[in-house]
């Protein structure tokens, strides 16, 4: 009997380090990744990877089973100097993967076109780093990718069209690169984050290139072009939106202002035509600043605390209600300077609370309602009479 219960105990240690050993495959793959990368001075990370253990219990390695699931590699404490070296093609033979992340560091070079080989793969991640050279459109093999974040890189080229036709894909976060050409139709119906700011991306966005769940958009600081405001209607979950700083043209839709945003950044466009939303906009920032808006500023911005409307056309005098709420202080920024407004209904014993900050300068105002104005608003204070004569006429 003793012997019998001797034989299940060594017969279930067997099992269980037969499950714990490491796929052959995915061992000589962590090897070869391991070789590729090195700790920048001040890391440790790759301390705890000798080969002579068990891999899985390697920091950042996770498995289930016989296989890794997830390589989450380099040291997550904020501070960390992490990892420098090259991603080895031998990433792809990890065919159980659904997680790859890298902390910041110094890995450079492409992104190893044999990533496509990972089907399982969810959470692809190697932000600020020195990735670089082209995205590859192998990447659209990917049909299980929710999160794509190769921000803060070197990339080049263009964003594949491929990555677009990717069905689960939920964060789309590429900005800070040099990414070229045109931002390609996103066919996912669960896409809630697109990040392509601070790349040097051109052309136009059809109407229904972007789908309506999105919840936060940010395309800022590129030069693409044309209107926007049938795309924009159709995002009405939008919570976040930054269109700043490219050359889009035509009208703000009215319905933008009714949507769940917190911050609405339209500045420095060539947005043109008067803006008048439908109800008060409960939007706390909102800067349509350095565009081409004319006609009389509406009464529905009282309820905003940033207001950025200077470097526009508008006419006629500021509303009442506007100045009401910048009196009572409910109004911080108030920005009108360079437009060719006529009046503003302040007394002269009206005091602008010291938290709340009004810039009025080169309009048409007789007398000029005089406030400190930020130093780049320029030194002129009034707009030359022949220019307000010839906006009126």
């Amino acid at each position: 009997m003793v012997c019998y219960a001797l034989f299940l105990v060594a017969l279930f240690q067997c099992k269980f380090w037969a499950v714990a050993i490491l796929d052959p495959l995915d061992f000589l793959a962590l090897q070869s990744i391991r070789k590729s990368l090195h700790d920048l001075p001040g890391s440790t990370f790759f301390a705890s990877w000798d080969f002579t253990s068990e891999p899985c219990n390697f920091a950042g390695v996770y498995c289930d089973s016989d296989r890794v699931v997830a390589l989450n590699l380099g040291d997550l404490r904020a501070g960390s100097p992490g990892l420098t070296g090259k991603i080895d093609v031998a990433i792809g033979k990890l065919s159980a993967l659904a997680e790859f992340s890298i902390v910041p560091g110094r890995i450079y070079g492409p992104l190893p076109p044999s990533i496509s080989h990972l089907k399982k793969l969810r959470f692809l991640a190697i932000s600020r780093n020195f990735i670089s050279r082209n995205i590859s459109a192998t990447l659209g093999q990917l049909i299980s990718l929710k999160t794509l974040d190769l921000s803060y890189n070197q990339l080049t080229g263009e964003i594949p069209r491929s990555i677009g036709t990717l069905p689960e894909l939920s964060n789309v976060i590429l900005c800070h690169n040099h990414l070229s050409g045109s931002v390609p139709p996103f066919l996912s119906r669960v896409l809630t984050r697109l990040d392509l700011k601070h790349n040097a991306l051109t052309g136009s966005l059809a109407p229904d290139s972007l789908p309506p769940s999105l919840q936060s958009l940010s395309l800022s600081w590129n030069q693409l072009s044309g209107p926007v405001d049938r795309l924009l209607s159709r995002l009405d979950q939008l919570s976040f939106l930054d269109l700043s700083l490219n050359k889009f043209t035509g009208p703000i839709p009215c319905r933008l202002f009714s949507f769940p945003i917190t911050n609405l950044q339209l500045e420095r466009n060539l947005f043109s035509g008067s803006v008048q939303p439908a109800d008060q906009v409960t939007i706390s920032t909102v800067d349509l600043s350095h565009n081409r808006l004319s006609g009389q500023i509406s009464p529905m911005f009282s309820t905003v605390q940033n207001l950025y409307l200077n470097n526009n056309r508008f006419t006629g005098k500021v509303p009442a209600g506007i100045v009401g709420r910048l009196l009572s202080g409910n109004i911080q920024i108030l920005y009108l300077q360079h437009n060719y407004l006529t009046g503003m209904e302040i007394k002269s014993a009206d005091e602008i609370p010291i938290s709340s900050s009004l810039c009025l300068q080169y309009n048409c105002m007789v007398p000029l309602v005089q406030t400190p104005c930020p130093f780049k608003a320029g030194n002129e204070k009034t707009r030359p009479t022949a220019q307000c004569n010839e906006w009126k006429g």
